[in-house]
């Protein structure tokens, strides 16, 4: 068994875990990353990147078809789904080539296989070629990320019943198609079929779609997915799913505590995700692990000296940029760097890509007002902005919730053409402090989607000048 030793190792090569080892390597430590499938993770293999790949395909072929609204004509109009998939798995595999390369240009060394904790700074690989090493370092830091979450009497089998693995790579193109859940990854699956053609059910067991969105939000959300064709259950639970030789009964228990049989082609399960937290050696390192996840302290660290945790592992938000940003954090806290300042979870933007997009970050409106806070909100309709409604995108509208008192900037929520790309704008306002006062005073450039944040803001000082 060989030894190899480093300042820092990095369990997981996602966008936690390569990031951090990235920012360790600028600082001069000598790191290594471990990874047993691909490097940049669940988010650029299986996540983030190719779905959005997936959407990119669906939101052009739901343009094709729709043509005419544009004073053009393409007739006939049809898709390959496998040269979709073939589309999306090669974005993957450009961006995991990209990972391999920086990386590399950092001086970063990269072990595949998979590591456990096996004593005090001490790290175990399981290599593929079945050789084992030992990997020694101050500092190890956690990013394993998480996996689909599955219950009893929900699980798949990867032909009928998917998780979002197998949704990605769908062999022929469903009829129809049960959603269970309606979180993002939920909705945004059901928008990708539904813009292809199938017949999609959503299921969320809770009273609203996209449910840790500000209420109107969903509500508008709901409404857009009914006008497209979908068929929406909330308060809803599958309480059992039958496969048959080609397609699935669900068993639905609605809120009025009836059941009613759904058959479908396939179900997709959205039901949550839990740590990647087995066969690490946490056990037996002593790392404390609550309801799948590993606790740690505001900068990552885990109650055993020298382990830390960074990303999904760690709990909510299940997000990319969040692992990244933990990660860099974390390791300028290893390294010794002055004001490193603590990941303020009030200010993750949060990103959903179905059709219309929705972004949002900080309070709700109800959550600002639960909280005990004095508030303004401030709205503005896609439909009173001339740049959407020459993209043909009139859906939508911004929300901005506004503390009275100070003007502080509580929360934006928006639902429309393109906000992924907007939200950023107010993020940055609240990571700077900014009050309405700021916001009021900023130019925004004509004619762009982006005057609608100026416009809500005005609106929640009834100053709104086009509505």
């Amino acid at each position: 068994m060989t030894e190899q030793t480093f300042d820092l190792v990095v369990i997981g090569g996602g966008p936690g875990g390569y990031v951090a080892a990235i920012r360790a390597a600028q600082l001069g430590l000598k790191t290594a990353v471990i990874e047993r499938e691909l490097l940049g993770g669940i988010c650029l293999n299986w996540g983030c990147i190719p779905t959005k790949a997936l959407l990119r395909s669906s939101e052009a072929y739901h343009i094709m078809t729709h043509a005419s609204a544009y004073g053009l004509k393409a007739d006939n109009v049809s898709f390959d789904i496998a040269k979709i998939v073939e589309r999306s798995r090669k974005v993957a595999k450009q961006l995991n080539g990209g990972v391999t390369m920086l990386l590399k240009k950092n001086k970063v060394t990269v072990i595949e296989g998979h590591a456990r904790l096996a004593a005090a700074g001490k790290v175990t690989v399981d290599k593929k070629d079945s050789k084992k090493e030992t990997v020694a370092a101050k500092n190890i830091i956690l990013a394993t990320g998480a996996r689909a979450r599955e219950l009893p009497h929900l699980k798949a089998d990867g032909k009928l019943i998917w998780t979002y693995r197998h949704a990605m790579t769908p062999d022929v193109m469903p009829k129809s198609i049960l959603v269970v859940g309606s979180g993002a990854i939920g909705i945004e699956f059901a928008s990708f079929y539904r813009d292809l053609g199938a017949e999609v059910t959503v299921v969320e067991m809770l009273d609203r779609v996209l449910p840790v969105e500000d209420e109107e939000i969903s509500a508008f959300a709901q409404k857009a997915f009914v006008k497209q064709g979908m068929k929406i259950l909330t308060s809803a639970n599958v309480k059992e799913l039958k496969p048959g030789k080609a397609d699935v009964t669900a068993v639905v228990e609605t809120k009025d505590g009836k059941t009613q049989e759904i058959k479908v082609e396939r179900v997709i399960l959205a039901i949550g995700i839990t740590g990647n937290v087995e066969d690490l050696g946490l056990e037996a390192a002593g790392v404390k692990v609550e309801k799948g996840h590993v606790v740690t302290n505001q900068w990552g660290e885990t109650n055993v000296k020298g382990v830390w945790a960074i990303g999904d592992l760690t709990g909510a938000p299940w997000l990319a940029h969040k692992a990244s940003h933990e990660g860099v954090i974390a390791v300028e806290k290893i390294a010794g760097v002055k004001d490193v300042h603590p990941l303020d979870k009030g200010n993750i933007p949060g990103c959903t890509y179905c059709r219309p997009q929705v972004a949002s970050v900080g309070l709700t409106e109800a959550k600002a007002k639960a909280a005990g806070r004095e508030i303004k909100v401030g709205r503005f309709p896609f439909i009173g902005n001339g740049k959407a409604i020459a993209l043909g995108e009139s859906e939508g509208f911004i929300k901005t919730v506004f503390d009275a008192k100070t003007g502080e900037l509580l929360g934006a929520h928006m639902i429309g053409a393109e906000v992924t790309e907007l939200i950023h704008s107010y993020t940055l306002a609240r990571t700077l402090e900014t009050t309405e006062a700021e916001l009021m005073h900023t130019v925004f450039p004509h004619p762009t989607l982006s005057e609608m944040l100026h416009e809500s803001v005005l609106d929640a000082y009834g100053r709104a000048l086009h509505i």
